[in-house]
């Protein structure tokens, strides 16, 4: 190391010239932590919290090949343990073969998003495994946005124990996003591609086998990030944001947005045909994410967070500018309702809050694909690159905003929040919401407890971390009951 201080160096670890986002905030962490008797900055921790709270993100091991993307840093996992009122902090690398590969060579050999595109050889993109995690089967599964293996992690422990043999079986990949039904323990998947279909769709059941897995027609090759299910179906996307075909010819990494076409959700039965799908048409955008999807007589209705397009100066939509936003991950999000009505085929869509730029939308888990009143998202900045700088609680029928917090709206970076139920619930928000934030101007490292049935009241518990979490991804919160499954 040079003369420079270990918070230096923690903040660049690679030096200053690989740009804003390999420093400061976003510097990768180059260790691996286990701690425990960490220091309670406020009130306790509640005995009644029980399960683990996981957090995936980019923490490049090696300086890149080229320009780097947050997309591009190798997956890595902080967790939180909540155990009778003990706590418990662990952060891990997740073992991917591009990791292990580079671990060996002892420097990059991949190449990130702006540098090539996947499929190319001679400058290979990795599956980096850092963009979500979900629970299933009392383990967790790192998945990548692009559509890759699935790598299951040790909950506890966060040691990788090698590749989902059920994805392995479909022949395929998985994007992140899936969804497990908490109450079937089916865990519900989509993959993407360049090559026809350019969809499939899958469920593997609760003892992990694959139990269904079709092709999924699409008109040409796209770029889904999400998707949505409810009690009988699974809503699978369509949006009019994909590559540039002349880009992609020759071997790079471009997108457009086509304002001229339409944004299609696709309802598919849980175990239906491929052929069967039903595709409902809606204004052209583009989603990252969904909070949930329920049932409502003939209407299928999904709430989300819909990127809002960015506009000209007439008023129309501003194509360049809006694909630009996306790959640059500069959000500007609005929550949105969409319905689809499967007997007379009509649809509806509305904002059902203008105020907030909401996005890393969360609900309680045991009620995926069951109608939610509540989901908790955080304040997302219009102006700073993933800078999340305070939670919120939302009504997801009225679109009302519950209360939110930020310990300071300016310098505060918070992770994406989870609902954590209440051991012996008694209604769907009797519960906690966890949340790592990083206050940059104090240069604290906190843990977030809140109530969830008041989020205005600010954090109920805060435990204090020797370093910094640094920005990352998504999250998942796994109960102890499901934990007792691994």
């Amino acid at each position: 190391m040079n003369d420079r201080t270990d918070s230096q160096h923690l903040a660049a670890p690679f030096g200053d010239d690989y740009g804003p986002l390999l420093t400061g905030v976003h510097a990768p962490l180059t260790e691996e932590y286990a701690l425990e008797d960490l220091k309670l900055i406020k009130g306790r921790i509640p005995s009644d919290l029980n399960g683990v709270y996981l957090r995936a993100g980019p923490n490049a091991r090696y300086a890149p090949n080229g320009r780097y993307h947050p997309f591009d840093g190798d997956g890595m996992v902080h967790a939180a343990r909540f155990q009778q009122g003990r706590l418990t902090y662990r952060n891990r690398w997740v073992q991917t073969d591009g990791f292990k590969e580079e671990l060996a060579a002892g420097k990059s050999t991949h190449y990130g998003i702006r540098e090539t595109l996947k499929g190319r050889s001679d400058r290979r993109l990795k599956d980096t495994a850092n963009t979500d995690l979900i629970g299933h089967r009392g383990r967790a599964l790192a998945l990548w946005y692009m559509s890759g293996d699935a790598y299951e992690i040790d909950p506890i422990t966060l040691q990788t124990l090698g590749k989902s043999q059920a994805i392995s079986q479909s022949g395929g990949k998985i994007s992140a996003h899936a969804k497990v039904d908490e109450v079937t323990e089916e865990l519900l998947f989509f993959d993407y591609g360049n090559d026809a279909p350019y969809m499939h769709y899958g469920v593997i059941g609760a003892d992990g086998a694959l139990k269904h897995y079709v092709p999924i027609e699409l008109p040409g090759p796209r770029l889904p990030h999400d998707m949505a299910v409810t009690e009988r179906w699974s809503i699978l996307h369509d949006l009019p944001l994909f590559h540039d075909h002349e880009a992609m010819a020759l071997g790079r990494h471009r997108i457009d947005f086509h304002p001229e076409m339409k944004s299609r959700f696709g309802v598919i039965g849980r175990f239906a045909p491929g052929e069967s799908i039903r595709w409902f048409a809606f204004s052209p955008c583009y989603l990252y994410h969904v909070v949930n999807a329920w049932e409502d007589g003939d209407w299928v209705v999904m709430v989300g967070c819909r990127y809002m397009p960015a506009l000209d100066a007439q008023g129309g939509i501003d194509a360049r500018r809006t694909a630009k936003n996306v790959a640059e991950l500069e959000m500007h999000a609005r929550l949105w309702e969409w319905k689809m009505n499967l007997r007379s085929g009509e649809t509806a869509e509305r904002m059902l809050n203008g105020q907030h730029n909401a996005e890393f939308p969360t609900c309680n888990g045991r009620l995926i694909g069951r109608k939610t009143r509540y989901g908790y998202l955080i304040d997302h900045s219009e102006t700073v690159t993933l800078q999340w700088s305070g939670v919120r609680k939302y009504d997801l029928f009225t679109g009302e905003d519950l209360g939110g917090w930020s310990d300071d709206p300016q310098h505060s970076w918070y992770s994406e929040p989870w609902f954590a139920e209440a051991d012996h619930a008694s209604a769907e928000d009797h519960g906690y919401v966890v949340a790592f934030q990083w206050n940059d101007a104090l240069k604290r490292q906190t843990l977030d407890l809140f109530d969830a049935r008041d989020l205005a009241r600010g954090p109920i518990a805060q435990v204090g971390l020797p370093h910094r979490v640094p920005t990352g991804f998504h999250a998942c919160w796994i109960e102890a009951d499901r934990l007792a499954r691994r």
